[in-house]
């Protein structure tokens, strides 16, 4: 099951690289800007590849900006190719817990903002809400979440009809073993549920979900809009005629724009479409 992938994998050293403008230790926070931003990628990706195109503006804008690599497999050590994201996210929230404290720590911020794409949303989730990653974060921006999971490939439906015949435990292991984070994206998901047995929206952190109608993966797209709290923005409803689906999101300069207002409300600028 190829879940929320990126269109295609880097090797494994452009994975351990840093995108433009980012993983400089020794930025030090501005008054106007006084909290790094964290950018957390999607399945299958990387740091390199999923921030190249934000990171870049994000540095620009003023802000110290780290990103990080997380979820690599131990079986493929020494591939050519090592996906990311695709151990189960409760040991990814590990990864990302000790790199936001380094973060901390080099900086000396009191807290950081987080920037996140596709699984990049709710796998720091559990690090905010089972790693004690809260009272870390301030705004937490959300780039096609899925809160309530996917319907993708109808994969949940199969599960579901395989629970009718027993075989639903069978099916998710078998995904698991090749990928042990698949299963949890879907829709009724034990990791899911167990996260949104408490609401979906993290107390004390304020809360942005960019959602795009295109989403090909995120089925429906409404899954990423919060429904108890934080501030839902529909990439269409900023701008009519843009087209961007899960993976363009990535590389719109509209939603550049969109969380560099989220990030920063007192500074908001007009989305050019």
């Amino acid at each position: 099951m190829t879940v929320l992938l990126m269109p295609a994998w880097p090797s494994s050293a452009a994975a351990e690289e840093s995108p433009p403008g980012a993983n400089d230790f020794a930025c030090e926070p501005s008054k106007a800007h006084p909290r790094p931003v964290v950018l957390v990628h999607g399945l299958g990706s990387s740091m390199s590849q999923n921030w190249a195109y934000h990171s870049p503006r994000l540095a620009g804008a003023g802000y110290c900006v780290f990103a990080l690599t997380y979820g690599h497999d131990k079986r493929t050590m020494g591939w050519p190719i090592r996906p990311g994201g695709i151990i189960a996210m409760e040991e990814s929230s590990k990864e990302l817990k000790a790199f936001v404290n380094r973060v901390l720590r080099k900086t000396g911020a009191r807290k950081i903002d987080l920037v996140g794409h596709s699984e990049g949303t709710v796998m720091p989730r559990y690090y905010l809400e089972r790693r004690g990653g809260a009272k870390n974060v301030k705004r937490f921006v959300a780039l096609t979440p899925l809160w309530r999971g996917t319907e993708f490939g109808g994969a949940a439906i199969l599960r579901d009809f395989g629970a009718a015949l027993g075989l639903s435990d069978a099916l998710t292991e078998t995904v698991a073993g090749f990928c042990a984070s698949c299963p949890q994206f879907l829709r009724g998901s034990d990791y899911l549920n167990d996260l949104n047995a408490d609401g979906e929206k993290v107390p004390g952190i304020r809360h942005t979900n960019i959602v795009t109608r295109y989403d090909e993966l995120v089925i429906p797209f409404t899954s990423g809009l919060m429904s108890d709290g934080g501030k839902n923005i529909v990439i269409q409803d900023a701008c009519p005629l843009n087209l961007s689906e899960h993976v363009v999101v990535a590389r719109d300069p509209v939603v550049t724009q969109l969380f560099l207002n989220a990030l920063d409300p007192r500074r908001a600028k007009p989305v050019e479409c």
